[in-house]
């Protein structure tokens, strides 16, 4: 030990070589990429717990529809209950243009029909109209009947078949795109198919029915289950 040197003190410590240094600079950057992996497989896992919920929603409603539309027999599609009807006004086959703020305060049962090509569907008005009591019964105050072809035609068909229920002419299916009726036919989207929107007074949609999708392609409903599928969606 020096002269000068105190008993019991320690030697300095000495800085880090480069060996040292080079080592603490790699535990450092293993350790920030572990941590980086650990980030990613957290927002990995976070998108994939996304995506299943996505999925699994999907199913959901999915399942949901078929098990709607095989109970009941029908579809529901969109705008639906409790959304607000579009607007329109067409051309009529009593003549003039009809609109549906005519109908406002009424609650309007507008019927998207194939058209001249679909007899049963005309058979339909038929038997609405033989039927007019129990309608009226069932809270139905007027039914509007709606198809794509020329008002010209439409009107010789009434006049032929001796109906009253005025039918509107949609003949660029303005309408019925608003109202998505085109997607249930058997004519793919362009012609409606068999559908029934109840348009309450205040212009909300109270119930809807879409009888003419796939596979059944349903382009006549009898009178009784159609008011008993009215009643029962409404107090659903």
């Amino acid at each position: 030990m020096g002269a000068n040197a105190k008993p019991g003190a320690k030697s300095a410590a000495k800085p880090p070589n480069k060996a040292q240094r080079r080592a603490t600079r790699l535990l450092a950057e293993r350790a920030r990429e572990r941590q980086l992996q650990q980030r990613r497989r957290l927002r990995n896992g976070a998108i994939v717990a996304v995506i299943l919920i996505a999925i699994i929603g999907g199913l959901y409603a999915v399942f949901h529809k078929s098990e709607q539309s095989s109970a009941s027999g029908y579809e529901v599609g969109s705008p639906g209950p409790g959304q607000t009807a579009p607007g329109f006004s067409l051309a009529s086959s009593n003549g003039g243009t009809t609109s549906l703020a005519d109908a406002r305060g009424k609650t309007v049962l507008l019927y998207f029909q194939e058209g001249l090509t679909c007899q049963p569907c005309w058979d339909q008005i038929r038997d609405l109209e033989k039927s007019s009591a129990q309608v009226k019964a069932a809270g139905i105050d007027e039914i509007i009947s709606i198809t794509t072809d020329p008002t010209n035609l439409i009107a010789r068909k009434v006049k032929d078949d001796k109906l009253t229920t005025p039918v509107l002419s949609d003949p660029d299916l303005k309408v019925s795109k608003a109202y998505e009726a085109n997607q249930y036919g058997m004519m793919g989207d362009s012609r409606d198919g068999h559908s029934f929107v109840l348009v309450g007074p205040d212009g909300k949609i109270q119930w809807r029915a879409d009888y003419g999708g796939a596979p059944k392609y349903t382009m006549y409903v009898k009178v009784d289950k159609l008011l008993a599928d009215l009643k029962a969606g409404r107090q659903a």
